[in-house]
């Protein structure tokens, strides 16, 4: 059976995307860290990610609150992919730090060259296509030491973090770390229920309602985005939990941080979810300034890669320069009182 939280239903797909349809394909490469051929170790395992990506900001994040920055090594793709010249074709990731981005007319300093897999590809599709792969998507757990790839799905990466994070090198204690998906029963049931709804109708669901360009699935996927801000608005003002379990932060706050992060000064405007901004849901906003505000969160993405990444792919190219009332974001988020 299909677990809706990790990906969507791939029914009639092709049918779908022609009728104008956003469907998310599914990823291809599976394995564990933890089976035989993928043991847990530090300095082993290698991230390709791209900042601007929600699914490989779930995994930066994973890697940073959970002490990993050492243990697990990253490389950072240029947030513009490949243009119609480009001898490869259009719309590939590249790793390009010498890239300029149209917002800051420089490079951006986060970005990299390619050093996982010791052949300096230029292109993401190349570190599929060494495997015989024709898959190209991010983020994507390489293994270092056998020159393969564990993993391109983004649920599950975050997952074998949290669990083999001390065997992986965490430089935080044990004592101090996150546990993501502890092993609690009752616990589990409630991340799994909160990480279904919010993948299909918020981490998702702003895909469906940007991308789509059948009017009535937009309407739709807006009408659940915001059906869906609004319960975890009113479960968090239940009991003024400060995580969406209770006390602790879990896999469920981590899968909602990026899409919320994005809401107000991306996908309000580029995915057409202007209903409401995330600053209009006060326990919502005080809930992501608490989130920012934890040890490596604000470090494990960069605003400007999402504005680059996202509307400088637009029809036009041009990157929208606000919101800056009530102040800039990203300094918004250390602004918890700014929600009435």
């Amino acid at each position: 059976m299909t677990d809706r939280s990790k990906q969507e239903d791939q029914s009639n797909a092709a049918t779908r995307r022609a009728q104008g349809e956003f469907v998310r394909g599914v990823s291809g490469h599976r394995h564990r860290i933890g089976d035989p051929d993928f043991p847990a170790a530090p300095g082993r395992y290698h991230l390709f990610v791209a900042l601007n990506c929600p699914w490989c900001h779930r995994v930066t994040l994973a890697r940073n609150v959970l002490g990993l920055q050492s243990g697990v090594s990253m490389d950072v793709a240029f947030p513009n992919r490949t243009e119609d010249t480009d001898p490869a074709g259009p719309n590939l990731w590249q790793f390009a730090p010498e890239g300029v981005a149209s917002l800051t007319r420089t490079t951006l300093p986060e970005c990299t060259a390619e050093t996982g897999t010791g052949q300096n590809f230029r292109l993401v599709r190349d570190i599929y296509a060494a495997e015989g792969s024709d898959e190209r998507s991010v983020p994507l757990l390489y293994d270092k030491h056998s020159n393969r790839i564990v993993s391109n799905e983004s649920a599950e990466i975050i997952r074998m973090l949290d669990q083999y994070a001390s065997s992986l090198g965490s430089t935080t204690p044990t004592e101090m770390r996150s546990r993501l998906y502890p092993d609690e029963p009752a616990l589990q049931a409630s991340i799994n229920e909160l990480n279904q709804r919010i993948y299909i109708d918020i981490n998702n669901g702003a895909y469906k309602a940007g991308f789509s360009s059948d009017q009535t699935v937009y309407e739709v996927a807006f009408a659940a985005y915001f059906d869906s801000l609004s319960w975890l608005e009113t479960l968090l003002a239940s009991d003024d939990r400060p995580f969406l379990t209770g006390e602790a932060f879990t896999e469920a706050d981590l899968r909602l941080f990026p899409t919320l992060y994005r809401h107000d000064p991306v996908y309000y405007l580029r995915m057409k979810l202007n209903g409401a901004r995330i600053l209009d849901y006060p326990h919502l906003w005080r809930w992501l300034c608490r989130v920012y505000a934890l040890p490596g969160v604000a470090d494990s993405s960069a605003l400007t890669h999402c504005r680059q990444g996202y509307f400088g792919r637009s029809w036009n190219g041009t990157v929208p320069l606000g919101p800056f009332r009530p102040m800039p974001y990203p300094e918004a988020y250390k602004h918890p009182d700014l929600a009435e």
